[in-house]
């Protein structure tokens, strides 16, 4: 048990900081350097391009490296990747291709890191455990959506944007002295050393040959289009249209994690009273609804309505989250259970880049008001998928049988 809230609390501190450069990191590029939509969408995209770049080598890389050490080396590579930015902007040398390339390198180290923790949960928490953990281990991200932007909000008004950085340089910092002082824990490894390709047409073979994890795979992949989006076009949106502060900025970012956290504390009744499959459908349909909601004001009631979008939205994703990530844990056979992480990930996180792309262009030929409408109407695509696939017929995810 102490072993899970030692990797509890490196997560904690390390969300906490990652948090806080949600904002700080676009909000460096429109205040400090005066970037357009389409400009952000470009650091938004970098920040997870790495999905798409070796999303699928990554449960490979997983399983065949020491995973304790591996998720150390991350965490120093990304405290100093995110520390490089004050310094350059000290220097009066920081640019936006240096924005871009630190996003990027961060993204790289984020899916070996992503991979390697979820793989290592299962090995530390027993079956029974899992909902509850996992429940858990969201509720605390939703927490720290939650308080990290309110928190940069607030540095970022005293100090700027560039300096709030340090916050996360310094959370990953100590994330790595965490995780360091965990026992080793090594993904379970195949019989003799097959080749990478053969080991990734494998996880692949798996999720897609499995009718609840494929349609759940899908329906992330949609939500994380429409997010791609949106990660790109808020910041833009509620400086320029909304005419927000930084503080101002902090607190309606937070909202999502406001939600995430409401989702995180209600996934287990909702789970439980109606069934995994139900659940997930319904939060996913009422999440989407919500999100409707986000652009259509302005002044103080664009505010509003925005922070009541974020929160249903994000209630709907983490109750989705929590209910497909749960099942690809159990449903998975252990030594299967990195690369059809990694797999899930590379096909749905892959979106989140494209889907930035797409709303900074599609802002820059509109306006990000417009941009920011279709980007809301793009989260109804996942309730969709789920009704017209076997979930609909489902209670639990776990009962369709899975084909030999």
């Amino acid at each position: 048990m102490a072993v899970f809230w030692r990797y509890w609390s490196a997560m904690t501190i390390s969300n906490l900081g990652t948090a806080v450069t949600t904002v700080a990191l676009p909000l460096a590029a429109v205040t400090t350097l005066g970037a357009s939509a389409f400009e952000v969408s470009l650091v938004t995209a970098a920040s997870y391009l790495a999905w798409l770049v070796i999303g699928l080598p990554a449960g490979v890389i997983v399983q065949r490296l020491p995973l304790r050490e591996t998720q150390v080396a991350m965490d120093l590579i990304r405290a100093v990747a995110i520390g490089s930015v004050p310094v350059a902007w000290w220097l009066d040398r920081l640019t936006l291709t240096h924005l871009v390339v630190t996003a990027l390198v961060i993204s790289l180290a984020n899916v070996l890191f992503d991979v390697g923790n979820v793989t290592f949960l299962p090995s530390i928490v027993s079956r029974e455990e899992l909902t509850a953990r996992n429940s858990l281990v969201s509720g605390t991200h939703s927490a720290t959506s939650l308080g990290g932007p309110s928190l940069a909000g607030l540095v970022i008004q005293v100090l700027g944007a560039v300096p709030t950085l340090l916050i996360d340089t310094v959370s990953f910092l100590a994330s790595a002295v965490l995780l360091r002082g965990l026992p080793k824990a090594d993904a379970p490894r195949e019989e003799g050393r097959p080749g990478m390709a053969a080991l990734i047409r494998e996880g692949w073979r798996f999720v897609i040959g499995h009718p609840v994890m494929r349609t759940c795979m899908f329906g992330a992949t949609s939500i994380n289009l429409a997010n791609g989006a949106l990660m790109a076009l808020i910041p833009v949106y509620l400086i320029r249209d909304l005419l927000a502060s930084p503080a101002m900025v902090g607190l309606l970012i937070a909202a999502d994690g406001a939600g995430s956290l409401l989702g995180a504390a209600l996934a287990p009744l909702l789970v439980d009273r109606l069934g995994s499959a139900r659940a997930i459908m319904a939060a996913s349909f009422g999440g989407g609804l919500l999100a409707l909601l986000m652009p259509l004001g302005t002044g103080v009631w664009g505010m509003a309505l925005f922070a009541l979008a974020n929160v249903g939205f994000g209630m709907g994703v983490v109750v989705f989250s929590i209910g497909a990530r749960t099942h690809r844990q159990v449903a998975s056979p252990p030594e299967l259970l990195s690369r059809v992480v990694a797999t899930v990930r590379f096909v749905s996180w892959g979106a989140i880049p494209l889907g930035a792309i797409a709303g900074g262009v599609l802002a820059s030929l509109t306006d990000t008001r417009t941009a920011l409408l279709v980007a809301c109407g793009m989260t109804l695509l996942a309730p969709a998928l789920l009704w017209f696939s076997k979930v609909r017929h489902l209670r639990e995810l776990a009962d369709e049988p899975v084909p030999a």
